[in-house]
């Protein structure tokens, strides 16, 4: 029986977990209980997805995987793991566009959170669903489509109006990544350097001048990268972003090409993300403010580091998803590993919203966070109209939790 997220920072206050081994079981599952959530991976280290009503996993279910090449789209079941699926969607000629750093992570969950990778023109993984299937309040099975009025509240809907069954994701013609890592970046040279490839990622310990490395994902038909990048150097072993941790788990790199599934992500599918031991807080700036908001940071990093383990700078492309924190604007996405201990971590967690919050920094919802209901309203402009989408599906709050009732209020 699951009882806790992955990291641990969370008990779950589920009273029992269900497994239905079909959608009509989840169904009626759904149509009995007064209060439900849906388990995915348990990546997320807030109280996202809680409740103290009935959890219910959809590892059960049969898995879909139905690709459409006329249409090029695939419709996939949304308990499924991105490394569960991808490599068939390679095997069609297929890609996504964009993947997470792990390829662990359940690909509802990941959508439902506004979970989104990296690259300029990428963006968030939330943004190549084009259909939501999902068991509603009544126990029904309704789909919502790209298109529809509702849809932009129903992807990134933090599991708000319904148990998601499917989704159909967009596709593109498969492609080539190369890997390479840089070493010794300087802060003022960030910017460039995001702009530099297919996927960028600055990896930083708050603690030396700049960034330690540069993770340069570019397509395997672009011009290789010099030795010598911005003043960076390029790393001449395979690394991995944490000081003193082996470096096999991570994805190929040292240029060697690979399909898109392989080389987007950080880590290898067969690598069993660590044991947990780290917290994670994530904060959305627009990305025209990203040199002020690194200098921010920067003036706090005595309250940061003697609990960081990394920061990673990403970026990621605006989109029209109601929720997601890139909405309406080109995003710079400032993320924290922290050492495994909230009661520490949380006065750094304050210390980087004070330094962020003139830059409108919205948290990564399923992140540990600390901004306050009333700000969080006035970051995401359509929140009210997302409050209103919940009470028209689900008025008596089946699917409502204590982390929505505070930032949700009816």
């Amino acid at each position: 029986m699951v009882t806790a997220n992955w990291a641990g920072n969370v008990v779950f206050s589920s009273r029992e977990v269900h497994r239905p081994g079909s959608v009509t079981q989840l169904q009626e599952l759904v149509a009995a209980s007064d209060k439900v959530r849906a388990l995915g991976s348990g990546h997320s280290f807030s109280r996202i997805a809680d409740t103290e009503g009935e959890h219910v996993t959809l590892a059960g279910l049969p898995p879909v995987i139905e690709i459409d090449a006329a249409s090029s789209t695939a419709r996939v079941s949304a308990g499924l793991r991105y490394g569960e699926f991808t490599g068939r969607l390679h095997e069609a000629g297929f890609a996504l566009p964009n993947l997470g750093s792990l390829p662990h992570i359940v690909a509802a969950g990941a959508c439902a959170t506004g979970t989104h990778g990296s690259g300029q023109h990428n963006g968030a993984l939330a943004t190549a669903v084009s259909a939501v299937e999902l068991v509603g309040a009544d126990g029904e099975l309704r789909t919502v489509r790209r298109g529809d009025p509702e849809f932009p509240g129903s992807v990134v809907a933090l599991g708000a109006l319904g148990i998601v069954t499917t989704l159909t994701l967009d596709l593109r013609p498969t492609f080539g990544i190369r890997q390479w890592i840089y070493e010794g970046l300087a802060l003022e040279d960030a910017e460039e350097a995001l702009a530099g490839g297919y996927s960028v990622s600055l990896f930083t310990h708050w603690a030396g001048a700049g960034f330690e490395q540069v993770w340069l994902k570019q397509l395997d038909t672009d011009p290789e990268p010099p030795v010598r990048w911005l003043g960076a150097t390029r790393a001449p072993a395979q690394v991995h972003m944490v000081p003193g941790i082996d470096p096999q788990h991570c994805t190929p790199q040292l240029g060697e090409p690979g399909p898109w599934h392989e080389r987007l992500p950080h880590f290898r599918l067969a690598f069993t993300p660590s044991s947990g031991d780290e917290l994670q807080s994530e904060y959305f700036v627009p990305r025209a403010a990203l040199g002020d908001a690194l200098r921010a940071v920067d003036a706090v990093r005595d309250k940061i580091t003697p609990v960081l383990q990394v920061s990673e700078i990403r970026t990621v492309a605006a989109d029209e998803l109601w929720l997601s924190p890139a909405q309406g604007r080109d995003t710079a996405v400032l993320h924290f590993t922290w050492v495994p201990d909230t009661e520490a971590a949380l006065p750094a967690v304050a210390a980087l919203e004070t330094a962020l919050a003139e830059f409108d920094a919205r948290p990564h919802w399923g992140k540990v966070f600390g901004t306050a209901p009333a700000t969080v309203a006035s970051l995401w402009p359509h929140l009210a109209d997302f409050a209103a989408l919940t009470l028209k599906h689900d008025p008596e709050g089946k699917f409502r939790n204590a982390m929505l009732e505070t930032y949700l209020p009816r």
